[in-house]
């Protein structure tokens, strides 16, 4: 009896140090250090982001599936994973364009992300691609975008074309309901993108569907609506694939955003919706946005509530559970803003060589965490005047109107066109990262429960 008593005591002891060990594998920080954990530099900010990290190491993770993208034929493997948006149709002059490419090039940049403006194509009505809007004559509204595709094919960079922004014939209100409200008859966008597919087959190879079509007004001033862009998208796909079976289409881009107030939706939420209104058939690649407002892009913090930098593993994480995991994420915005003090920090504020190491780290982190993420686009290059200088998402820009640049496009360029030393996270972590909130589970149970036991009063006692 006395033996079997011993033995009980040994098993108890040995199950509460394999507790205690659970919980602090599962409590252990992928990071070495407060800023790698929670991606802020002040101390008040790193003691608040060790609370949220915390809720992060005890919920369950996302099912990130490293290996599925890998190898597979919808992986499309870019040449680099370093893109910039750009607003060339706005360039006025042509050297300017060519300007800009040349320092995207110069940069290491190999993919922009450029608007191909549905109201600044087909402005008049249907099928009418004359521009009379300053010239009554009219000119070949058309040119300015022949001349950008020309301008890139000579510089070997490629072209992610952005279709959206809809005139206002489109809509029998007009812009009443917004400027970037979705037109009355979708057919008539499914129109738009197969003929700028038709006249640009085999230049350009990647088309991107609308862009944050779950607020942020981009689906004009009216309650978003994640099943009828599901139609819209669907609708452009099989157009698109019709004219060029090689194009690639990505969805556009979610905004991350925790808000469900009918004018904008939760992008988790809409994309679940998305599916279930049959969008997984509809899309090659899907998009996500990368912005880290007020941390940095190392913060470990996996909370659907927090918007940072990883928020869109948590896309990442929907896509797996609803089949596609072989199909990758590239990022359309990334990058952190330096708005001044008298400019309202509507997106985070940082200084700007903040702005430029951040910029190097969100790179570095896609390449070495993320296998699934394809092309990282910075936003963006810049602007051609400066008559925004007042609203604070001018400052995410890394050239002045004049080209001068600023600190993080020289740190980017730096990057970009070096080999950087990359230690690649190996697959197993994945699993491990999804194992801890199991392990944390375990460990609290059973050393909660030998307290409990251990402060029980005794018989006799």
């Amino acid at each position: 009896m006395a033996s079997h008593t011993r033995i009980q005591r040994a098993a108890g002891r040995l199950l509460i140090l394999l507790a205690a060990l659970a919980l602090i594998a599962a409590l252990w920080p992928n990071a070495t250090s407060l800023y790698d954990l929670t991606g802020e530099e002040q101390p008040r900010g790193q003691i608040a982001g060790i609370a949220h990290w915390l809720n992060t190491a005890v919920r369950p993770q996302p099912d990130l599936r490293p290996a599925a993208v890998t190898g597979s034929p919808l992986a499309f493997p870019a040449v680099s994973a370093f893109g910039v948006n750009t607003f060339l149709q706005q360039e006025a002059e042509e050297v300017k364009r060519a300007h800009s490419l040349d320092l995207t090039r110069a940069a290491g940049l190999r993919f922009i992300r450029q608007e191909f403006t549905w109201e600044d194509i087909e402005i008049h009505g249907k099928g009418d691609f004359v521009d009379r809007r300053n010239d009554p004559a009219g000119v070949n509204a058309w040119l300015k975008y022949d001349h950008i595709v020309d301008l890139a094919e000579a510089r070997d960079v490629e072209i992610i074309a952005r279709l959206s922004n809809p005139p206002a014939w489109t809509r029998v209100t007009g812009d009443e309901p917004g400027e970037k409200a979705p037109p009355d008859d979708f057919n008539d966008f499914g129109d738009f993108a197969a003929t700028v597919v038709e006249r640009y087959r085999g230049r350009i190879r990647y088309y991107q569907v609308w862009n944050e079509p779950n607020g942020n007004e981009e689906w004009g001033l009216q309650d978003v609506d994640p099943e009828a862009f599901t139609a819209l998208l669907c609708l452009a796909y099989d157009r698109i694939k019709a004219v060029d079976p090689d194009a690639v289409v990505l969805a556009g881009a979610l905004t991350p955003t925790v808000a469900n107030d009918g004018r904008h939706m939760n992008d988790l939420i809409y994309l679940e919706r998305m599916y279930a209104a049959g969008a997984g058939a509809c899309f090659d690649v899907m998009s996500a946005q990368g912005y880290g407002l007020w941390s940095g892009p190392t913060d470990q913090r996996l909370r659907p509530t927090v918007i940072n930098y990883p928020h869109n593993l948590f896309l990442r994480d929907i896509m797996v559970r609803h089949g596609d995991a072989a199909k990758p994420i590239w990022i359309s915005e990334m990058g952190w803003n330096v708005a001044p003090e008298d400019v309202r920090p509507d997106f985070g504020r940082v200084t700007e060589e903040q702005q430029a190491r951040y910029a190097v780290g969100a790179y570095r982190r896609a390449q070495e965490e993320w296998p699934w993420v394809g092309v990282n686009s910075y936003w963006f290059l810049k602007r051609p005047a400066d008559r925004e200088i007042d609203q604070a998402w001018y400052y995410f820009r890394m050239l002045e109107p004049d080209f001068t640049p600023l600190p993080v496009y020289d740190a980017v360029a730096e990057y970009a066109t070096a080999e950087p030393d990359l230690s690649l996270m190996p697959g197993w972590q994945y699993d491990w990262m999804r194992a801890r909130p199991g392990l944390f589970t375990f460990g609290a149970a059973v050393l909660l429960f030998s307290l409990l036991r251990a402060l029980a009063p005794r018989d006799g006692r």
